[in-house]
């Protein structure tokens, strides 16, 4: 299983690389295209823009037209499988790593008091239901107005992120966000780009004038999807920071970044469009300014600790709270594999990792996930009196 979580993860990346690459080229490709001189050739054959570029030692020369050539050649490139191999492979990550294993990776009982099975659906539904109440809206009279749009998406994403926050340990919540994202993102290419694109050749091969407003409905959605970009892969390295999904306020934590990935994202689309708006480059540093405030260690109280600690006393609490997952061949059900790696099954081995403590058990209180094994405050601040002392082992 862990290799196979290896092998489905490592595919997920590539794949991601694939589709948010050919996003960004092509969204940089339509706002950087000129519009072809009155009269030319370009201009009676239909085209609404073009470029010249160089890359790899050779020259090339798109060009877009405004609905379609009057000709279409044998060959056309389509671009989906990198959409539908990411999102395939993602939902197995996330079956694999979350939803086998909800018990632990999903459930928080000082969240909510919720039965593994209950996890999952919700999980589930959050995904389904995204790609349903977006859809619509972008289908509704609301979606004639971007600007009106694309603000009431993103409050609907910001309800998402607190209503998974209020279900959800930290790191669920957040990959949660994600998939329903994702689910949005591909459910765009399956449902409206890749058909839209179908009817328009099948027109033309059939000798009719293709209707525009599949290519205007597609660029929509393409648009929406490269916005959505930077707060997915956000949210795909937001598990290796504690700092970010184990804040008590998590969902906002989220939503200031994903505000901050969207407004740098939308400078560097203005920016290829010739406009250089700092505005938005300074708004999204100043968002992420303000979660770096926000989310510094700030410790919680704990319990006063009476007299000198000793190092059983720590390999003690290590031992009964930590060491079923934390070991070279973990006893916990459903881990096969020390998480990140980390062994705390000897004394070496936890004086080496002090900090690694501090930080998930003292600083974040992110660990024991869900705290399954039901460490006490008295037992952090044992923890967090030893590692003051010096984090002596002998």
């Amino acid at each position: 299983m862990e290799f196979l979580g290896l092998l489905v993860r490592w595919l997920h990346v590539i794949a991601g690389i694939a589709w948010i690459g050919s996003s960004f080229y092509f969204i940089w490709l339509d706002n950087s295209l000129e519009p072809p001189a009155p009269g030319s050739d370009n201009a009676k054959k239909g085209v609404s823009g073009e470029l010249w570029a160089v890359h790899g030692g050779g020259f090339y020369n798109p060009q877009k037209y405004a609905v379609a050539p009057a000709s279409l050649p044998d060959t056309l490139h389509w671009f989906k499988w990198e959409a539908y191999t990411t999102w395939l492979s993602g939902t197995a990550l996330l079956v694999l790593v979350y939803w086998m294993r909800a018990g632990t990776m999903m459930v928080d009982p000082s969240v909510a008091a919720l039965s593994a099975g209950q996890a999952v659906g919700i999980g589930l539904a959050s995904m389904v239901g995204a790609w349903l109440v977006y859809d619509g809206l972008c289908r509704s009279p609301v979606g004639k107005n971007d600007t009106v749009l694309g603000a009431i998406v993103f409050g609907l994403l910001v309800l998402l992120a607190w209503g998974l926050g209020q279900a959800f340990g930290g790191r669920a919540a957040f990959i949660h966000v994600g998939t329903s994202i994702g689910t949005i993102m591909v459910a765009n290419v399956f449902f409206v780009i890749i058909p839209g694109q179908k009817k328009m050749v099948a027109a033309m091969r059939a000798g009719r004038l293709p209707d525009p407003i599949y290519g205007k409905r597609g660029k929509q959605r393409s648009v929406h999807n490269n916005y959505f970009t930077l707060p997915v892969l956000f949210i795909m390295i937001s598990n290796h920071y504690a700092s970010t999904y184990a804040h008590k306020h998590a969902w906002a934590v989220l939503v200031l970044i994903s505000a901050a990935a969207v407004s740098i994202r939308h400078f560097f689309n203005r920016r290829h469009k010739g406009a250089v708006e700092w505005r938005y480059l300074a708004f999204g540093a100043g968002l992420l300014g303000v979660v770096a405030w926000w989310t510094a260690p700030r410790l919680l109280p704990l319990p006063k600790v009476d007299g000198p600690v000793t190092f059983d006393q720590v390999r003690a609490i290590v031992g009964q709270r930590c060491v079923t997952c934390h070991a070279p061949t973990p006893t916990f059900a459903g881990i096969a594999q020390p998480p990140a790696g980390v062994v705390l099954h000897t004394a070496e081995a936890i004086g080496a990792n002090a900090q690694r403590i501090y930080q998930q058990v003292v600083a974040t209180r992110i660990m024991p996930l869900g705290n399954v094994t039901q460490i006490t405050d008295y037992e952090r601040a044992v923890i967090a009196a030893w590692i003051a002392d010096g984090a002596k082992t002998k």
